[in-house]
């Protein structure tokens, strides 16, 4: 497995390779390190060799383009993405593209994955595959399909480092907690979460990971009357109770123009104030990676003249969509599916402009 992590020195040699190319504001720093505001995710396709291809050659085309950040998980296309990444990234460091330091890669574990397509009988695999030889108990298990149990994550990380070929993966999400949480009720689902966190703070001082956060689609998003909710307030308290100096440093949550919750619902109590998860996130010091920034291709198309008006300078609706989440306040990376480098090409064209400025949300929301 290829060795080293992100690092300030390897991100910013990464940042100052395209200066001139890309405008002020598309580099964001972060803990240190330098992460391109357009994040290459790997969510959506065909379990097929077609687009494994697609998802390499996007790999190459993003890195040749300004994209430093990476993102992809287990379940993925059946451990597809995650294999497809790990061998571009490989090609890119062995022709020079780039090196292990200018990159930042996470992954996340939770769903229990098939292995490359889905097998005749779904149900069976899984059970012959983790019930019946141990790695999963029934009593850790949530909707038939989930676990965030430290022995189930123990394999699942070194999958995920295996199928990536790297050493120290920068970093790795807890795949929809909320899961556990809509199941079991919340006080158990903190109780699961806190165990997480302690394997994870383990896994962080072996090297096997550089960080830890939580990928989420309605934890962070809902309110606390939702079963699906959690608290990021209470998750930092939790991590702080697994480490002196925590490993948790990042969320993952979904932003666009047709979700905007994450920016303008208050959901996250944050020192008795109610406010956004995004705010939430930045005053807790996490960085904000978001999930379906152009809701996987529906806002690529037909969006009202109020939006062209407030997004110039672009020329698709799927520039203007990610224009939108990746100037929203608080955001670190949005992460848009690219799986050809004709999508890298039009994503990417973003980075050449400005971020909106803060003016534009107080257009489209008021206050």
């Amino acid at each position: 497995m290829i060795a080293g992590r992100a690092t300030p020195e390897g991100t910013g040699r990464f940042r100052r390779r395209f200066e001139g190319d890309v405008a002020e504001g598309h580099f964001r720093g972060v803990g240190g390190l330098w992460l391109s505001s357009i994040g290459l995710g790997t969510y959506l396709g065909e379990a097929d060799a077609e687009a494994d291809e697609g998802y390499e050659q996007a790999v190459l085309a993003a890195l040749a383009a300004g994209c430093n950040v990476f993102d992809t998980a287990v379940n993925y296309r059946h451990q597809r993405s995650e294999r497809a990444i790990g061998r571009a990234l490989a090609r890119a460091f062995e022709r020079g593209l780039a090196r292990r330091d200018e990159v930042f890669v996470s992954t996340k574990g939770g769903f229990l994955p098939f292995d490359a397509e889905q097998p005749a009988e779904p149900a069976g695999y899984l059970r012959s595959t983790y019930l019946d030889t141990g790695l999963v108990e029934r009593e850790d298990l949530a909707a038939g399909c989930h676990s965030i149990a430290p022995r189930y994550l123990e394999d699942q990380l070194a999958r995920s480092r295996a199928n990536l070929g790297l050493a120290t993966l920068d970093l790795y999400y807890l795949h929809n907690p909320e899961t556990q949480a809509s199941e079991r009720g919340r006080p158990a689902a903190e109780e699961r979460l806190a165990r997480a966190f302690a394997w994870l703070e383990g896994k962080v001082g072996e090297g096997a990971i550089a960080a830890y956060g939580a990928a989420t689609w309605d934890a962070f998003r809902v309110g606390p009357e939702d079963r699906s909710h959690l608290s990021l307030e209470r998750l930092a308290e939790l991590a702080a109770a697994a480490a002196p100096r925590p490993g948790f440093r990042a969320v993952q949550l979904p932003l666009n123009l047709g979700m905007p919750e994450a920016l303008v619902r208050p959901t996250q109590v944050r020192e008795a104030a109610t406010i956004p998860a995004l705010a939430a996130a930045r005053a807790l010091g996490l960085a904000a990676f978001t999930s379906a920034s152009i809701l996987q291709g529906r806002l690529a198309r037909d969006l009202p003249q109020a939006v062209l008006e407030a997004l110039p300078g672009l020329e698709t609706d799927a520039q203007r969509a990610l224009q939108f989440t990746r100037s929203a306040p608080g955001v670190t990376t949005a992460l848009v599916g690219m799986s050809s480098p004709s999508h890298v090409t039009e994503n990417l064209a973003v980075a050449r402009v400005p971020p909106a400025p803060p003016e534009t949300y107080r257009r489209f929301f008021g206050g």
